[in-house]
């Protein structure tokens, strides 16, 4: 699948599953606008991707910020001219926290940064865009079922999955397909930080998903991002509105 030519936006570039899919799209020929709220760790991706050969800039943004996210975007087209593709992968855990004990802060902060970003940059997104280009937002496997401690993000990201379906309807007689991945448990920083903070309590289905696969084994982040970088290409070019697992099996 090559992108040669075409101009891809990612956000949270600068680690985990969006690392690999800037990585992975400039091997393909994409040109890269990425964005990031860690400064640092995003000059050393675009300076690596640079050097590479790849066309690539950077911005950190701050994506629960609509006025952020409005900036990234617009400067995105006056670089590049135009987006063809965008994959919406930034998020956070914040923990295990059961619905019964869950501060209003943590539930504001996971919405905000897990579903309310996801829609400021697919609204931004397809105000810019033209016939035949493609959005793929993260969702996750707590987006399609319960996770018991992880109440917010699972509700995030089933928002994320109503999101997706509903910008699909909205935008495909423009031409512009939405898909969502929904990814299990991948080996990635994010995943460690929230396996690290479970209470000994917490159920063991949450915790240890990956045990009970039938693969038998936590994914890989590029694993995840090649999906994505099939949904976003023209090999997809009849597919919208899916919600597409990663998952080794977890929801069959």
């Amino acid at each position: 699948m090559s992108f040669e030519g075409k101009v891809v936006a990612i956000t949270g570039a600068a680690s985990g599953i969006a690392l690999s899919l800037a990585h992975l799209l400039g091997s393909r020929g994409a040109k890269l606008s990425l964005c990031d709220i860690s400064k640092h760790s995003l000059d050393n991706l675009v300076q690596t991707l640079v050097t590479q050969g790849v066309e690539a800039f950077g911005t950190v943004v701050d994506v629960s910020s609509r006025e952020a996210v409005d900036d990234w975007i617009a400067s995105t087209i006056n670089v590049y001219g135009r987006l063809d593709g965008a994959a919406n992968v930034a998020g956070i855990e914040l923990g295990f926290t059961n619905i019964e004990n869950l501060p209003d802060e943590t539930w504001d902060k996971m919405i905000a940064v897990n579903l309310t970003c996801v829609m400021y940059c697919v609204r931004a997104q397809i105000r810019v865009m033209g016939h035949g280009a493609s959005i793929v937002n993260a969702a996750s496997l707590a987006g399609i079922m319960g996770r018991s401690g992880i109440g917010a993000y699972a509700c995030a990201k089933h928002g994320v999955v109503g999101l997706t379906k509903t910008v699909a309807k909205e935008v495909g007689v423009k031409g512009i397909r939405v898909n969502a991945v929904a990814p299990g448990p991948i080996e990635t920083p994010m995943l460690n930080r929230l396996l690290q903070s479970a209470p000994s309590s917490t159920s063991s289905t949450t915790t240890n998903t990956y045990s009970n696969l039938p693969l038998q084994r936590k994914g890989e982040a590029e694993e995840v991002a090649k999906t994505i970088a099939f949904l976003l290409s023209d090999d997809t070019s009849f597919t919208t509105g899916a919600i597409v697992t990663v998952d080794g099996g977890a929801a069959a």
